[in-house]
């Protein structure tokens, strides 16, 4: 499958309220040539649409949009896999993060219906905090990451999203994938303010494929987005 992340950069975590918060963002971010795009979360898409965050967005800028539901892939395949792919594809969405933590046949329906309805799918396995392992105490066991970063690659995935917040996973990772994929792609959120990771320690982690680190508060929640975008990239 084709997409347009080949390269290296900052996608911009847009968990703002408003469609006109989500419009200023992005016309202050938008000309910085490191932006490889926007991610739209489940609460602003909720509550606007996904036709008015698209447009928003699409009235300043030509960057891709990727949905996070935060998060899709833990509902039975005929739902995860089903017509609300088309209908984030109609509205102007352009990749969607999945996380199929409900097992194989989600796994294997929603990147199917990705790819029916030509939209990219970026397959994430571990979250970026503690207690979400078996071995912190969580419920997933430790196993459960690599296999699924292993079957999304054999579904023919290239993109993937690792923790930001975990240098060394992020480098067991992308040996993992990059045995099975020709140059994937890595997205790691958990960056900075907020959650802590270094992203300069995440971009070394994921070298020499290409990646993007996934930026909210640090970006949006600054008085000058743009400034504050720059100085991240600086950091590389």
């Amino acid at each position: 499958m084709e997409h347009q992340f080949d390269g290296r950069g900052l996608v911009v975590a847009a968990d703002v309220s408003t469609i006109v918060e989500l419009r200023r963002l992005a016309e202050q971010t938008a000309q910085l040539g490191f932006i490889g795009g926007y991610k739209i979360g489940a609460e602003l898409a909720g509550s606007s649409g996904f036709h008015a965050v698209c447009q928003a967005v699409r009235a300043v800028s030509g960057h891709p949009l990727i949905y996070d539901h935060q998060k899709w892939g833990t509902d039975i395949p005929e739902i995860a896999g089903g017509g609300a792919l088309a209908k984030l594809r109609s509205a102007g969405f352009d990749a969607l993060i999945v996380f199929p933590l409900a097992g194989i046949e989600t796994l294997k329906r929603t990147i199917a219906g990705c790819i029916d309805n030509e939209l990219i799918p970026i397959v994430g396995g571990e979250m970026t905090h503690r207690g979400f392992l078996s071995s912190e105490g969580g419920y997933i066991e430790d196993s459960a990451p690599e296999r699924i970063y292993r079957d999304a690659a054999s579904l023919g995935v290239r993109a993937f999203v690792v923790p930001g917040t975990k240098p060394e996973r992020i480098n067991a990772y992308k040996r993992l994938i990059g045995a099975q994929v020709d140059r994937p792609t890595f997205f790691f959120p958990g960056i900075g303010r907020g959650q802590g990771g270094d992203i300069a320690d995440a971009f070394r982690a994921a070298a020499p494929y290409p990646c993007y680190a996934i930026v909210g508060r640090g970006i949006y929640a600054e008085p000058d987005p743009a400034d504050a975008a720059r100085r991240l990239w600086s950091a590389i």
